[in-house]
């Protein structure tokens, strides 16, 4: 495990659509790490290009902000979030922009670091500048670690999913 100070981290707001392989690469360890959380996560090949377009889409049409850390050259991790317009068929007071932070990930060699904090405090201070006042974001209940990393940061509970797969085959798998 690689140990060095918050200074010699930096982040950079990157366009994803200019640093595709770069930010792909970041996006397909998500996705395995995801994997390991739950099983019926789509393989990175099968979804690459999609996914990918939709959150370029967002980017470029909603706001999107793509944080990568640094040490020097070496990408550590990243962070990808979006603003998110409420219309009048939301059920809560805030009708404002909210910003969904949909991705994020700091390699395992660099975790326990304060590396995500350190992206997590830069989108949100993005967004609080531009008058949002609402985050949103999603985690697996089987991420104990990031759920208290949201807990600490300040975020709470708001709502749980539930799922019931019908179909046999997958629900075997």
């Amino acid at each position: 495990m690689s140990l060095f100070s918050h200074t010699e981290i930096e982040i950079k707001e990157l366009k994803i659509v200019e640093h595709y392989e770069l930010i792909s690469k970041m996006m397909h360890q998500l996705h395995l790490n995801e994997f390991q959380l739950f099983n019926k996560t789509a393989d990175w090949e099968d979804i690459e290009t999609t996914y990918m377009r939709h959150v370029i889409t967002m980017q470029e049409e909603n706001e999107g902000l793509c944080l990568v850390a640094f040490k020097g050259a070496e990408p550590l991790g990243f962070m990808f979030g979006y603003l998110e317009e409420q219309d009048d068929s939301r059920i809560e007071v805030y009708t404002g922009k909210e910003l969904y932070i949909s991705d994020g990930f700091v390699y395992p060699d660099y975790r326990r670091q304060g590396i995500y904090h350190k992206l997590n405090q830069h989108m949100e201070n993005h967004y609080i500048t531009l008058g949002v006042r609402r985050l949103t974001r999603f985690t697996h209940v089987s991420n104990t670690g990031m759920r208290q990393f949201l807990e600490n940061e300040g975020y709470m509970i708001t709502r749980l999913m539930y799922e019931k797969w019908l179909d046999d085959e997958i629900a075997e798998e």
